[in-house]
């Protein structure tokens, strides 16, 4: 649909994992998704703006963030990581955990968020994992690096991540961030022409725009 967000089914997800929590207060993995649900959804109105445009992680504003959600999400993840290898939803959430816990978007511990990432892939092999860790690598390494990760995730990924718009999206972000203008705007025009959600369609044509005044 057109919504970034829709309330209505992350509200039935949290309360479903809520119910699975209860029936399996034992299980690790499903701790573990529920904390990520609480932290990822602690951030619902900031993802937009007033306009209903996208509002990127960096640029949130974070006192408006549920902290009490965060809180009892980061309990549930650290207590989930104890007593042995963690799965990938006790993962996602320390990472999801990682992010909500920094100050501000550049006190961001990139580093540790890589090598959760590392962690990640060894539970769950996924090329979108991949490219998420491409992203972590980008900031803690530089955008040089960030381009060389990405270059060699799609020799091996083929054409898995073919159809995935956030995969030119990145590469875009990375050159944009080297002053690469041209290659950068070829880039968001591939991402343009994959994606499906109208919010994300409207964010990356604004990035387009902002390139060619430059």
């Amino acid at each position: 649909g057109d919504a970034l967000v829709r309330a209505d089914l992350v509200d039935r997800a949290i309360e479903l994992g809520r119910v699975l929590a209860g029936l399996m207060p034992d299980e690790r993995e499903v701790r573990g998704l529920l904390a990520l649900m609480l932290i990822t959804d602690a951030r619902r109105a900031t993802r937009v703006d007033e306009a209903g445009q996208l509002v990127l992680l960096e640029d949130q504003d974070r006192s408006r963030w549920d902290r009490p959600a965060i809180e009892k999400g980061r309990t549930m993840a650290l207590d989930a990581l104890r007593g042995g290898r963690p799965g990938r939803f006790v993962i996602q959430a320390a990472i999801a955990a990682l992010h909500a816990e920094a100050p501000t978007f550049a006190d961001t511990d990139w580093g540790q968020a890589v090598e959760l990432y590392d962690l990640l892939l060894t539970a769950w092999p996924s090329p979108v994992v991949a490219l998420n860790r491409v992203v972590a690598v980008g900031f803690y390494s530089g955008p040089e690096a960030g381009l060389t990760a990405l270059d060699q995730l799609e020799a091996e990924a083929g054409r898995t991540l073919s159809t995935y718009h956030y995969l030119p999206a990145t590469r875009a972000d990375l050159l944009r961030r080297l002053g690469r203008d041209e290659a950068a705007a070829a880039s968001y025009r591939k991402a343009l022409a994959l994606v499906e959600n109208a919010v994300e369609r409207a964010y990356l044509e604004r990035r387009l725009a902002a390139l060619s005044k430059t």
